[in-house]
């Protein structure tokens, strides 16, 4: 239908639709083709494909309004289409029911599918750079007729786009730098997506009677946040059968390879996918090898040699040794090079090596230490949920608790809320905790905007009122690295401040991060005991988990943060487990790991 992830205007806010749907139980009197969040997502679409053509700006308005008046609305609508009161919901039009009800019904709307098809491809291509929206695209094609990216980018090359009235040098600048990054990031993929790919693989491959072992190996199983491709390793001794079946799965657009010991192949995501067939005596090896990260397989190398030993993806033997060692585990591969077993998410030659020879390895954090998560948004913003609706998604995790932070009004293109509607919705939460409706228990927030200058979007009252808030930067990008810092410092300070949102406000394989001195704000943080998130949405994973190690044993706290909008993206948390693990992370060092009563306690201890 469309692109997993989706923009709203100018927003900072990241949606993707990849994880695994959550069931939970509702009374909705009837089934439907197509959810509430989807048709939201085709009339936000159909809004900007009429700004692509240019039609009157009132009717654009109206799908816009539309999409906000179904996003917001807390009645499920399959119970307002049954009542037929669709038509007399402030800002549904006459034109849209029609609409909204055939796509509820069928999953498909005629009109939407031929808009769609009346615009060259190029053109709605050229969203996907960031800062190019409907209008200025248009523009764009109606002053240089430019329908493609490259065209585009010819034009900038030839200073034709900064001579445009509205664009200007820097425009033609920042564009030019997105379609350069457009063409790196098409290269990679999220861990999430890829993860939704490899684990099917994995698991028809252990279902063949020709596989002893099967796993997925590569930059997937060392839970980087992008992935190049996909690496399987399978032991077994009839290879032709399991490289048969590899090759002929379902989304399979491409062979590249057909081999006896090793095939590729492509998806239609343009995800690629080997797989590589040994005999079970050399599993181990392949697997460690292919694990990887280069300068780790270095490391493991260079400490074989000086055992008198050679390791390769083969086997390990010594020059007197015509048979590689029987090592049947990656574990007891690094027992017998004098290491504990090093995880394979740490695995990035950064010291693991001299850690596990001293036996000094963390005891990282597992998914089964979260016992709740904060930084996630309602309808009152700009989320798909309701209080009600999130707090039953949470109870389906397993949560004890949860934390609602709607955005704050600064983030006027996420309906954030001023200072009124948060008190507003801290009253509401606390009724709704007080009529044990729910076995979780949520914590009222918000995510406060950070204002250019550093000060807060909302008053110091407001916050107090608050249980805990999470501050963020979510304008002026552009801003100097002295600048942002200075900015995002001054917010740590102020005594309100208990976590700082996604600090570098990056978008994996869409934008870079701003500039900011990462350093001075972590001694800030912690000189002021404020926590940095993990924002575990897989298109952040914000931190960095190359900072996390060293900041966390000078004392920074973390929490991980799905920065959830729906119910379905509560489960991002397991993406920032990852995160956590790769910055070794341990329990007693992320604050979502404590029961509700220790959470309690901080926050009121913080304030």
């Amino acid at each position: 239908m469309k692109s997993a992830e989706r923009r709203v205007g100018d927003s900072d806010a990241v949606f993707i639709n990849e994880a695994p749907t959550l069931v939970i139980a509702a009374d909705s009197p009837k089934s439907c083709a197509m959810n509430k969040a989807d048709i939201v997502d085709i009339l936000e679409e159909i809004a900007v494909l009429l700004e692509l053509k240019g039609e009157n700006p009132f009717k654009i308005r109206a799908y816009s309004s539309g999409a906000r008046a179904l996003e917001t609305m807390e009645d499920d609508l399959g119970a307002i289409i049954d009542a037929g009161k669709l038509s007399s919901m402030r800002g549904v039009g006459s034109a849209l029911v029609e609409k909204i009800e055939t796509l509820y019904a069928t999953g498909e709307l005629e009109y939407y599918t031929k808009l769609r098809a009346s615009i060259a491809p190029g053109l709605i291509e050229m969203l996907e750079i960031p800062g190019l929206g409907g209008k200025k695209v248009k523009k764009l094609h109606d002053a240089l007729s430019v329908e493609s990216i490259d065209a585009l980018k010819s034009a900038c090359e030839a200073g034709e786009v900064a001579a445009l009235k509205g664009f200007g040098k820097k425009s033609e600048e920042k564009i030019l730098s997105g379609i350069a990054n457009r063409a790196a990031y098409a290269k990679r993929h999220h861990w999430w997506t890829a993860r939704a790919v490899a684990e099917p693989i994995v698991e028809g491959l252990r279902a063949l009677p020709q596989v002893e072992r099967a796993e997925a190996a590569g930059s997937l199983r060392r839970l980087r946040e992008t992935v190049g491709d996909l690496d399987f390793i399978v032991a077994s001794s009839e290879p032709q059968p399991v490289m048969d079946w590899f090759v002929g799965q379902d989304g399979v657009v491409e062979v590249t390879a057909h081999g006896v010991t090793k095939s590729s192949v492509r998806f239609e995501s343009g995800l690629q996918a080997d797989l590589r067939v040994v005999p079970a005596e050399q599993f181990a090896f392949a697997l460690h090898h292919f694990t990887g990260s280069k300068e780790h397989n270095v490391a493991m190398r260079q400490r074989a040699l000086g055992k008198g030993y050679s390791l390769s993806e083969w086997g390990l033997k010594s020059e007197s040794e015509s048979e590689s060692k029987g090592i049947e585990s990656e574990k007891a591969l690094f027992e017998f090079l004098g290491l504990a077993e090093i995880p394979p998410e740490l695995r990035e030659g950064l010291h693991e090596i001299e850690a596990a020879e001293a036996d000094k390895l963390p005891k990282l954090i597992e998914v089964s230490d979260i016992r709740g998560v904060f930084h996630n948004h309602t309808t009152a913003s700009d989320g798909r949920a309701t209080i009600e609706e999130m707090a039953a998604a949470a109870e389906a995790l397993g949560f004890d608790y949860l934390g609602l932070a709607d955005h704050s009004k600064a983030s006027y293109q996420a309906n954030g809320l001023n200072d009124e509607r948060v008190l507003k919705m801290a009253d509401t939460i606390r009724a709704f905790n007080e009529s044990g409706e729910s076995p979780v228990h949520v914590f009222s927030g918000i995510e406060c905007d950070i204002l250019p200058d550093g000060s807060l979007d909302l008053e110091d009252a407001t916050l107090q009122a608050l249980d805990y808030a999470v501050m963020s930067v979510h304008s002026s990008f552009s801003q100097s690295e002295e600048e942002m810092t200075a900015r995002v410092i001054r917010a740590i300070e102020h005594p309100a401040t208990m976590m700082l949102g996604h600090p570098t406000g990056r978008i994996l394989l869409r934008r870079e991060p701003y500039k900011i001195d990462l350093q001075k704000v972590i001694d800030a943080a912690i000189a002021n005991r404020v926590i940095i998130e993990i924002n575990a949405n897989p298109h952040r994973l914000d931190m960095d988990w190359r900072l996390w190690r060293r900041a966390a044993e000078r004392g920074l706290m973390c929490a991980i943060n799905p920065d959830a909008h729906n119910t379905e993206s509560l489960e991002f948390y397991k993406a920032g487990v990852n995160i956590a693990r790769k910055g070794w992370l341990e329990a007693e060092q992320i604050l979502n790991t404590r029961d509700c009563a220790g959470v309690a306690k901080w926050f009121a201890q913080r304030q």
